[in-house]
């Protein structure tokens, strides 16, 4: 921010509480409340800590006593969070301030998910934009996992987006002995856009869809019907449990620190890793491990950029191929890829996964690092003998609709190249489409 703007800001502000204290007849003090901070803080209530990773600090914080009179820091605040207010309420009240309180003293953390973020936000945003909902959503997974694809809690919560096993079955993710999409980026996201779009049909309110990403659409349903029936989450968040009180503070405030931090001295830190990527398609056994040889790329940042793959096999078929995220790469290793990736051999899965538990051992996960997928991709990884293509299922997609984008395609073709008995589709999902 330019020093006009700040002194703008600063004037603004001025103004705004002494016609404040002008109406509440307290003029007198107007001389001891215009004085400018030296640093971030608003309330200083007394804030606890169950541990230093984001999740955890919805767990309990004391909000800071209540004051008729904003401070002028205060009103400095809430000035930005409406100014960043699109979609989603960005309220501003005790319980936010506790929480920027939190985060702006943890500038190493933040900076660290500014970085990944570069990688991230992007995957994100067009999921969500996909789906038709505010990019503001992308910010659940600084809290949920601080950007780590790789982030298992403590009840099971596995990937960017915390799923557990259940809900994540519903929304059509596959977790078997080769996958775990939950930790997929891509395909997570998908299934997470899928529940805010289911929850916010049957709530209507956006915070109370944040909500109940935290505790479930139920708990929220029943919270609202027990405060009165207004789907308003200030006045149902007494009603909510306690970590789910605090969860919608948290992420306003997180809103605020990843847009304001340099106004707090906070400075983005690197990504640690290429945030320039393609995508490949894959359609036979084939380990991580033979792709980084072949276009001699790093293993671990492979394995950072593709966290679904549970033995490092890449378990594609001509029938369901599947997608690698590679580094970008030098012109001269696309040839020998290409010729792996296209050889008339496939690798033996239980050769693959012997070799690649060896490797195991000297790989170094990197935490808070993983990585973005572009719709780019080397010379075509689709065989020329198979003549297929992939579509990837978006929200509000139906196999007639499917069907319609395709020339000579029908409901019963798309069915019978994908194995499916019935028309249920879901987002995320990876349909093979014939190429005529």
């Amino acid at each position: 921010m330019t020093v006009i703007s700040r002194v703008t800001e600063f004037n603004l502000m001025k103004i705004l509480i002494f016609i404040a204290l002008i109406l509440l007849g307290t003029v007198a003090q107007v001389g001891a409340s215009l004085s400018f901070p030296d640093k971030a803080g608003g309330n200083s209530g007394k804030v606890v800590l169950n541990s230093n990773i984001f999740p955890s600090d919805t767990s309990r914080v004391t909000a800071s006593s209540s004051n008729p009179l904003l401070s002028f820091q205060d009103l400095i605040y809430k000035h930005r969070l409406d100014s960043l207010e699109k979609s989603v309420p960005l309220n501003y009240n005790e319980h936010v301030q506790g929480y920027i309180n939190i985060y702006l003293n943890r500038k190493e953390q933040i900076g660290k998910m500014l970085g990944l973020s570069k990688y991230y936000f992007p995957i994100f945003e067009k999921v969500l934009l996909d789906a038709g909902l505010p990019d503001e959503l992308k910010f659940l997974t600084v809290i949920e996992s601080t950007l780590n694809p790789q982030a298992v809690s403590r009840s099971g919560a596995v990937g960017p987006w915390q799923f557990m096993y259940t809900t994540a079955k519903g929304y059509g993710l596959v977790m078997d002995s080769y996958v775990d999409e939950r930790k997929d980026p891509v395909k997570a996201s998908y299934a997470a856009a899928h529940y805010f779009v289911d929850a916010y049909k049957r709530i209507g309110d956006w915070l109370l869809t944040i909500a109940a990403f935290n505790c479930g659409t139920g708990a929220v349903t029943r919270a609202i019907e027990r405060s009165g029936g207004i789907p308003d989450f200030w006045k149902v968040r007494s009603f909510l449990p306690k970590e789910t009180q605090n969860y919608v503070p948290a992420f306003i405030a997180t809103v605020y620190a990843m847009n304001y931090y340099r106004n707090h001295g906070i400075e983005p830190k690197p990504a640690g890793f290429n945030i320039f990527t393609d995508v490949i398609q894959v359609n036979k056994n084939l380990s991580i491990n033979s792709v980084a040889k072949a276009a001699n790329l790093d293993l671990k940042e492979l394995l950072v950029l593709n966290p679904s793959y549970k033995k490092q096999i890449i378990n594609g078929s001509v029938q369901i191929p599947k997608s690698l995220v590679i580094p970008g790469v030098e012109n001269s290793a696309y040839a020998s890829l290409y010729n792996l990736l296209n050889g008339t051999e496939s690798e033996n899965p239980a050769i693959i996964f012997a070799s690649a538990k060896k490797a195991e051992k000297s790989v170094v996960q990197i935490s808070g690092q993983k990585i973005r997928t572009s719709e780019s991709s080397i010379p075509s990884s689709k065989s020329k003998e198979t003549g297929y293509r992939s579509y990837i299922v978006k929200v509000g997609d139906t196999l007639s609709g499917i069907a319609e984008k395709f020339s000579g395609m029908t409901v019963s073709k798309i069915k019978a190249l994908n194995g499916l008995t019935k028309s249920v589709i879901k987002p995320g999902m990876k349909l093979i489409i014939n190429r005529l």
